[in-house]
């Protein structure tokens, strides 16, 4: 289970501390449905759904496309994509001998990146899991026309079998075409928003392909929800988000997630987009932002430092390592790193993070740490549960309605309206 230390904060926090009244109140709303947005809660369940029901096909269609395929392209934007990416990156970076390369387009419209993507591509046997819930957000569907040609002049007529649709489970353009052309078919729960949706087929099917293990994912997901629902000041999501939103009314309105493993990359995009999207509306919200460490000590690190005191700083670590090398000793001692020949990487990295907290608590910075027991499928899972719990719990404690998303429409308006989409304004 994830576990947080605030000592690092408790410094900065109001003489009351964090407010686990509040906490309890938002829990009890969350479980009993009766909040705003309460038909966004099927992601409490959705481990336990999955495993009863579309996680066997999943696997079976995984299997499949690592027998016969050397890439998968997933196609998708936002939560469509962040978690499963964010999951690849941490779980296999790099991908093993009989692994896919798996490819995320549909997230943006760059010809540059496009091409990239297809040059890396190149002439290898492939195939499309194209995720949307209807089939009509521009980025994603721009992207699947290109990739449905290639495909139709790679295979011919057996193009649709390498198609897989993860979609709205009755009604959409991506539906129809889906039940049109017969192409394998996942869903999209109706009553889980995007941005909450990485343990569905969403971000099972490319986790699977990619060589994750899905199935420990989803039991150890049903055994941390099982440990969130702990109603107590002992639940880590209970001490992270009453943490965070009592730093927040004492001003510290932006929050930096940190981690000493680079591979964490794109967990820290989908935790963006997580807390941005739930909490930042009804001019209210902390501003989710992020850093890798060691390496933005020598860049962000100057304003962590000293900069402007609105940050606070969350950071997670991982109290197991995946391997260990040691710095080896030079006779010369040219670099005069001797002092620490025969320790341990993971070691120096280890006292790195504790002088960096060090530091930038005396800077002003409050510091929460959030501890993962180790760098695989369990561990992930125990952070995705983690996070989302906490981030249901800081929104409804802050008064805003954790699950919907009005604002990102506005951009949407301007841009079929350029582009002249008939019937736009």
């Amino acid at each position: 289970m994830i576990k947080v230390d605030l000592s690092g904060a408790s410094a900065f926090f109001t003489a009351a501390g964090p407010d686990y009244a509040a906490a309890q109140r938002a829990h009890e709303t969350l479980k009993a449905g009766s909040g705003l947005g309460n038909d966004f809660i099927g992601w409490l369940e959705l481990p336990k759904r999955i495993r009863d029901g579309e996680l066997d096909r999943i696997v079976k269609a995984a299997e499949k496309i690592r027998a016969r395929s050397q890439a998968l392209v997933v196609i998708g934007i936002g939560g469509s994509y962040l978690g499963a990416r964010g999951a690849i990156e941490l779980l296999r970076p790099i991908p093993g001998e009989n692994d896919p390369q798996v490819f995320f387009v549909g997230n943006g419209l760059s010809a540059d990146y496009l091409c990239d993507v297809l040059a890396r591509l190149g002439d290898k046997d492939f195939d499309v899991n194209v995720i949307s819930k209807s089939g009509t957000t521009l980025e994603p569907a721009v992207s699947f026309r290109i990739f449905r040609e290639l495909l139709e002049k790679k295979y011919g007529k057996d193009a649709d079998e390498h198609i897989f649709a993860t979609t709205d489970a009755r009604r959409g353009a991506l539906k129809g075409l889906a039940d049109a052309r017969g192409w394998e078919s996942f869903v999209v729960p109706d009553d889980v928003g995007g941005r909450f949706s990485v343990l569905s087929a969403v971000g099972l099917l490319p986790m699977a392909v990619a060589g994750i293990d899905v199935c420990t994912v989803i039991d150890a997901a049903i055994e941390e929800m099982e440990a969130l629902a702990d109603e107590s000041e002992n639940n880590p999501a209970w001490q992270y988000a009453a943490a965070r939103q009592n730093l927040y009314n004492k001003g510290y309105g932006v929050e930096i997630l940190g981690c000493y493993e680079p591979s964490f990359r794109f967990m820290a995009e989908w935790w963006k987009q997580l807390y941005g999207e739930s909490e930042g509306k009804d001019l209210k919200g902390i501003f989710p932002a992020s850093v890798e460490y060691t390496a933005d000590l020598h860049s962000m690190g100057q304003f962590i430092q000293e900069g402007q005191r609105c940050l606070m700083e969350s950071v997670v670590r991982f109290t197991q390592a995946r391997s260990a090398y040691e710095v080896p000793f030079d006779e010369a001692n040219g670099d005069g790193l001797n002092y620490i020949a025969g320790r341990d990487l993971n070691e120096v990295c280890r006292i790195a993070a504790d002088a960096v907290k060090e530091a930038h608590i005396s800077g002003g910075v409050p510091n929460i740490v959030i501890e993962c027991p180790a760098r695989d499928e369990k561990g992930f899972a125990a952070l995705v549960c983690f996070f989302e719990v906490a981030c249901a719990l800081s929104g409804y404690m802050s008064g805003v309605n954790p699950f919907n998303q009005p604002g990102v429409e506005a951009y949407k308006k301007n841009m079929f309206r350029m582009l002249g989409k008939p019937g736009a304004v």
